[in-house]
């Protein structure tokens, strides 16, 4: 029933089909997880289970209530509306990043998954109109880089004249790695492109039809106040993706305050760390790095320098993982540019993990548009989205055995967007920063998760506009205004995802301190970091539970 979880678990089933997203699918795959569930509780008596048996059996059942929850409010979550994760630009995203094609039926698969696009694409329209239909729209913005990104999507060659279109070009060169390898003649990868190239043309008219149904919808598309308030029922569907994204039951009240808070302590340890390096506080150790590197245009040169430079960082930091992790990442991991038809000025780097065979290497996707950064951002950024943040995460988590398979595929925001976090101030422990300015630049990133905590609610709860928001993101996240505008956009159209980054840091921080205290010398920091790291992605509060049994066990 996920063929493309499928895929991304490295598996073949249904390697030539994509998800069903219409409602009759939803709700075949609800239906499927209830009776499911029914049939664990009838069959296993969760006491008798094993401590990791008993978290499987809680995270399995309590996907049911995560899946209750995400149908009731399915209006809200329309495929065109995310500026993350919009249907029109994920499907070509999968076929060129997570589509392996090992061999002459790899893609033939590959072909019918573009022949199928058309389908699903015609089910996002219907969709988004059953949405619009309850007062639900994707604001203007969105609906602009929908009809932008689909336009990129099918230009070029074998659409229109000029370079290769982004399938196309990924087309050619799957097909190229095979007659490389041997796997293809060159007869064969004629043919084989032929089919390819009849596949691609098929999509044209689907994403036409994209384009028509955005620029029907741009006269009316909303913007100014657009978070969840201002949506019928809003209230009720932020407070249920704060649950779903958490994985707590704090309120939109709870988490801003809580992002105030760790703003106003984040800003004291930047004028403290600034004072160290002979400034008078942070706004004048931020006004002197601006003069050494005032932003700059991107170039292909600056962006060839960066992805070398990043690629460098993260394998520096990889020879450092012994003396803090047993468990450690086996397959590559690569930076590399983000895609066209879905890189924007100031977006948000992303990464996702390798496949079970590591066939397909763990990847950090940057967007390499508008204007540079400060080079010290580039470390922070790396533990994050790289090791030992989410790529070790997702390595180690695709290659767990006597696991259920659904826990090599499942994942939760505040767990992985936590860990992640986290490892960020790791690796000031690990020795990974060369100078201050790296540290600094550190504080600065989690000034700046800390900032979305207030924004996201501000957002959603209290009314706040884009541009009060975007003013924020700036002055207190200290944002460039591309990158600001990026951010609170991605905000706008994923309620709440963007607070479980600091929700999360801050849950295995506490847990890290409450597990050193009660084992004083016995505690031991590879230990925790392979308990936290090595089952998979899970809820804090199955989390919580997994660690106080640790620390039970090792008393």
């Amino acid at each position: 029933m996920r063929p493309q979880l499928a895929t991304r678990l490295g598996l073949k089933e249904g390697e030539d089909q994509l998800d069903d997203i219409s409602d009759a699918g939803l709700l075949k795959r609800l239906e499927w997880r209830r009776a499911s569930v029914a049939a664990m509780k009838a069959q296993f008596d969760r006491a008798k289970l094993s401590p990791d048996a008993q978290a499987n059996y809680d995270i399995w059942a309590l996907e049911l209530d995560r899946a209750e929850v995400s149908y009731r409010f399915r209006r809200y979550q329309p495929p065109f509306y995310s500026f993350l994760y919009s249907v029109h630009s994920e499907l070509p995203n999968f076929l060129i990043n997570t589509h392996v094609a090992r061999d002459r039926s790899d893609m033939a698969a590959y072909d019918a998954r573009l022949r199928a696009i058309p389908a699903v694409l015609d089910t996002a329209i219907a969709q988004s109109k059953l949405s619009a239909v309850q007062g639900i729209r994707a604001p203007r913005f969105e609906v602009e880089r929908v009809i932008a990104g689909s336009r990129t999507i099918i230009t070029g060659a074998p659409f229109t004249d000029g370079p290769d279109s982004p399938l196309w070009a990924d087309a050619k060169a799957k097909v190229a790695k095979l007659t490389a390898a041997g796997k293809a003649t060159p007869a064969e990868a004629e043919a084989m492109l032929a089919d390819a190239k009849a596949a691609l043309l098929s999509i044209a008219p689907a994403y036409q039809r994209v384009i028509a149904w955005g620029e029907a919808e741009l006269p009316t598309a909303p913007s100014g106040k657009v978070g969840a308030i201002s949506l019928p029922g809003g209230a009720d569907w932020y407070a249920a993706a704060l649950k779903l994204n958490t994985t707590t039951d704090m309120t939109a009240e709870q988490v801003h305050k809580t992002g105030l808070a760790e703003v106003k302590r984040i800003e004291a340890a930047q004028d403290a760390l600034a004072r160290q390096a002979g400034f008078a506080d942070r706004q004048a150790f931020y006004d002197a790095r601006a003069k050494l590197y005032p932003p700059k245009p991107w170039t292909d040169d600056l962006r060839a320098d960066y992805l070398a430079r990043a690629n460098a960082a993260i394998a520096h930091t990889r020879t450092l993982l012994p003396q803090w992790f047993g468990l450690l990442p086996a397959y590559k991991v690569e930076v590399v540019r983000e895609p066209a038809f879905s890189e924007v000025a100031g977006g948000a780097a992303h990464a996702a993990g390798p496949s079970p065979d590591g066939t397909r290497p763990g990847r950090v996707y940057v967007h390499l548009l508008g204007q540079t950064d400060d080079p010290a951002d580039l470390y922070n950024l790396m533990c994050h989205e790289g090791i030992p943040g989410h790529v070790l995460q997702g390595d180690i988590q695709v290659r767990q055995t006597g696991t259920p398979k659904f826990r090599k595929g499942y994942g939760y925001v505040a767990y992985g967007e936590g860990w992640a976090l986290y490892t960020e101030a790791l690796c000031k422990e690990m020795g990974v920063y060369p100078d201050v300015a790296a540290d600094f630049m550190r504080l600065d990133a989690e000034l700046f998760r800390a900032a979305r905590l207030v924004v996201d609610t501000g957002i959603h709860a209290q009314g706040w506009t884009e541009d009060q928001a975007v003013d924020y993101m700036i002055k207190t996240g200290r944002r460039p205004p591309d990158q600001a505008r990026s951010e609170v956009r991605r905000y706008i159209t994923l309620p709440a995802q963007a607070t479980g980054y600091k929700i999360g840091m801050l849950k295995i921080m506490a847990l890290r301190a409450e597990a050193e205290k009660d084992l004083g010398p016995k505690f031991d920091i590879r230990g925790f970091h392979d308990l936290v790291v090595g089952a998979g992605s899970m809820p804090l509060s199955v989390l919580e539970r997994r660690v106080r049994d640790w620390v039970a066990g090792r008393k």
